[in-house]
């Protein structure tokens, strides 16, 4: 069983055993929140945030609904034989901390080696905001990216490196602000053939700033 169908599975058992809580149990959740804060979830600034703040999770986590592997669906053969690299620098990265929920922000690269068939681009943007728009840690949505790509487009080789900044780094705890994370996942021919990999690489360097 490959990885996507793998994680399908264990997320439609995962559904079966979880009930989803009703809105109304949510809005009271983040009223509770705003209680213990030691402010007045009754007063006119607050009042409608219960309802706001759903609307927005909902939002951010829109990528539990869409099954990334389905984007990638259909592919196109008329290549001309195009068999150099494909490379998508700088997307933008939108995610939240599982431990802390609070946002990840920067970019993700994302390159294939094609194997006769392509797929277009904007559906490789697609499943990193997939992704992205559930809870994460940089490690597994670096995996998750490469891992889908390979497993649905059968590519002779996948690479993927994200750069993002965690504000549950800048903002709390330690407090360190313009520090940033590097993660890479390379698989197939990026992860044997270490030419092409620092091809890959070499065509990520210049400017990058992660709030660019």
């Amino acid at each position: 069983m490959n990885v996507v169908v793998r994680d399908a599975a264990l997320n439609d058992v995962k559904k079966s055993r979880r009930r989803r809580p009703r809105r109304a149990d949510v809005e009271a959740a983040v009223r509770l929140l705003i209680e213990w804060t030691g402010d007045d979830p009754d007063r006119e600034g607050l009042v409608d945030t219960p309802a706001r703040v759903v609307r927005a999770y909902e939002e951010f986590f829109e990528g539990y609904k869409i099954d990334p592997a389905e984007l990638l669906g259909r592919t196109f053969e008329e290549t001309d034989d195009y068999d150099d690299m494909i490379v998508l620098r700088n997307i933008r990265l939108e995610s939240h901390c599982e431990h802390h929920i609070v946002p990840i922000i920067g970019k993700a690269h994302v390159a294939y080696l094609p194997n006769k068939r392509v797929v277009g681009i904007s559906k490789l943007v697609r499943v990193v905001e997939v992704y992205a728009k559930r809870l994460q840690i940089q490690e597994t949505l670096t995996t998750q990216i490469a891992n889908t790509i390979q497993d649905v487009l059968q590519p002779q080789g996948v690479a993927v490196v994200t750069e993002a900044a965690h504000m549950c780094m800048t903002t709390r705890g330690i407090r360190k602000p313009g520090v940033s994370m590097v993660a890479r996942r390379f698989l197939g021919a990026f992860k044997t053939d270490r030419d092409l990999r620092q091809e890959f690489l070499a065509s990520l360097a210049g400017p990058s700033e992660v709030f660019g």
